[in-house]
Order: C-alpha cells, then structure tokens, then sequence
C-alpha cells in the first residue's frame, strides 16, 4: 500500500476536506456542552506553536515541537501544535509530563505523519501517546511495514485522548487503543488483522473501519479482563468496507467487550460475524453485541450464537458519551492563541 492509497481513497478525500478553520466552528458549537477535566486550565486559550518542513514554521519536525513544550503537570497550559501540509516521516512520543496538547494537521489528505516499523507492538508505533488529555485533528497517521508482522500506527496509553478527523492506517494491529477513556469521531482507520486493539474505553462515532484482510480478518481485538473490568470499544453510526472477509471481532481477553449501532455492513462482514480465537471457552464471558445495524453484512441469521441483538435498554449505556465519561473531560478547541515565548531554534 503506497502513501495514503487506499482502497476507499475518494471516500477519504471527500469525507475528511476539513481545514484548521473547522476548529474554530467546532469550539463555538461545543463550547457550551463540554466540560473541562481541570478548572486550572483555560480552555479557550492555547499557546501556538507550527511545523513547517519549508521553514517558515517553529519548527520543521512534529517532535521537535513536542520536544519544546516544558512539563506541565500543574495542568495549567493549553498547548496547541499546527502541522502545515506535508509528509513528515518521524516517529513521534508524546510524553506522559505534557498533557493538555493539541496535535492539528491542517487536513488530514495533506497532512501526513509516516515511519516503517514492526513486529514489536509496543516499539512500532508512528504516534505514541502516554500524556493525558491529548487532542488530535485532521492528521494521517501511517504505518508502512507491510503485512509481514505487527506495526502500529497509533497507540494510545493515556487517559482522556480524543481524536477528530484522522486517517489512522497500517495493516495489523493498526490501532492500539491501550488503555484510558477515549474518543474517535469521523476518523477512518484501516487494517487487516486486529487492527482496533487494545484494553481501552472508547467511543467511536461515524467513523470508517476499512478491512484489508483476504479472508477471516477481524477488525477489533478487546481486551477486557474480568467481568468488573469497565473498558469496552462502542462503534456509533460508523461504517465498515473493506476486501476479502472479516470477522466485527476476537476476544484478546476473557470478557472482551464490542457493540457496534447504528452501523452499516457492507458484505465484507462474515456471516458468523465474531470469532472465538479459537477458544471456545471464552464464548461465556464475552459481550459482542450488535443494535439497529443495516447493510449486507448486518443479517443475523448466521451469527454465532453467543454474540447478542441488544435491546434498547442494554444499548443505551454504549451509545453516548457517558460510556467514556466524556462529559467530564471533552473539551472544545480553543479559540484564542498567543506565540510561545520560545525563540525559533533555527535561529
């Protein structure tokens, strides 16, 4: 798979023509419904620092700019990093002391951040994620080892992270959704093998899962450990293509939990629709749940008998923001900026 080719790369190009003037329209609408995490931060201001690769930013690399932020555990600083149009091909960490940054492509076709790593789960990823309350916008985020093993295009091991117009890509593993309360809204994310993984507690809504896997993928690996454990992966109006087959899902641990309403299946769904990983003892302790779904793939009739058709009561906890706590840590965009007090290294 070459840089940003996909297999549904109109659909990309018209769903996510999004700019940076979008997050000023986003704050106004969301301003009033959100709360913040943290009454010490001011949320509608940020400090702004941009990438570059022409020079005429702060910086020229993603890293660098993270690399400048100072640590701000007292939680008093909104930090908000402008990534112009390009193909930046580093391997980027944001650490845990740096919560509170926003990482903003300018649009995600344009907007490319790229490396070539795997096999290793926790080693491969392009994006690596350990700070809390951390935004990303309107970014591609690639992985292009290939199919031989591994490679993660983004992990996620932090809570309150949400992300909003991505392109998240790789082939297995894509997506590690470590651990923490999560959010995904109009992201596309593409892979073949458990390419949404992970122990997280996430929402997705109106995203595009799009499966790469010949045949008996699976598109989500949960791994939820004990019956108590409240983590889970919620899909919301979300859309799944793809080629070949796949299963919605394999238990990764025990209780593994997945729903996915208001959701269309195309026929790249397989019949069964889950996969027990071939231990069927698991089949017990899952919770595969399907509401409301339409499409090809959407018919019932020959799904594995241990998965469920919810009824409206047990879909409701999984389809709003609730699920991830959401109202306590989402946050709109800011809508004030001021430079950093940092001189331009290049300088």
């Amino acid at each position: 798979m070459g840089l940003y080719k996909t297999k549904s790369k109109h659909y990309i190009d018209t769903y996510y023509q999004i700019t940076i003037i979008n997050i000023f329209i986003l704050s106004l609408i969301t301003s009033s419904s959100m709360a913040s995490s943290s009454s010490s931060v001011d949320f509608s201001t940020a400090i702004l620092i941009r990438v570059d690769q022409s020079g005429k930013g702060d910086f020229n690399n993603i890293q660098e700019a993270i690399d400048s932020i100072p640590p701000n555990l007292n939680n008093s600083q909104l930090y908000f990093i402008w990534v112009k149009p390009g193909v930046y091909r580093e391997k980027v960490v944001i650490p845990a002391d740096k919560p509170y940054i926003t990482l903003s492509g300018t649009k995600a076709s344009t907007t490319v951040l790229i490396w070539s790593d795997g096999e290793d789960i926790l080693e491969s990823p392009t994006l690596t994620v350990f700070a809390s309350d951390f935004v990303c916008r309107f970014l591609t985020i690639q992985n292009k080892f290939g199919t031989a093993g591994q490679a993660v295009a983004l992990r996620v091991a932090a809570d309150n992270a949400a992300f909003y117009g991505c392109v998240i890509t790789s082939y297995q593993d894509t997506l590690l959704d470590d651990n923490g309360n999560h959010y995904f809204k109009n992201c596309y994310i593409e892979g073949a093998t458990d390419f949404i993984c992970g122990s997280a507690s996430s929402l997705y809504e109106k995203c595009h899962l799009h499966s790469l896997s010949p045949n008996n993928g699976s598109m989500t690996a949960q791994m939820r450990s004990s019956a108590t454990d409240k983590s889970g992966f919620s899909f919301l109006g979300c859309k799944l293509t793809g080629t070949g087959s796949t299963y919605l899902g394999r238990p990764w641990g025990a209780y593994s939990r997945v729903v996915f309403a208001y959701s269309f299946f195309s026929d790249v769904v397989a019949p069964q629709g889950w996969n027990e990983w071939g231990d069927s003892s698991k089949n017990n302790t899952v919770y595969y749940g399907e509401y409301k779904c339409y499409g090809p793939g959407a018919d019932r009739r020959e799904r594995v008998k241990w998965s469920k058709q919810l009824s409206d009561e047990e879909a409701t906890v999984f389809m709003s923001k609730d699920f991830i706590g959401g109202k306590d840590w989402l946050r709109p965009a800011p809508s004030h900026f001021k430079a950093a007090l940092k001189s331009n290294p290049k300088e």
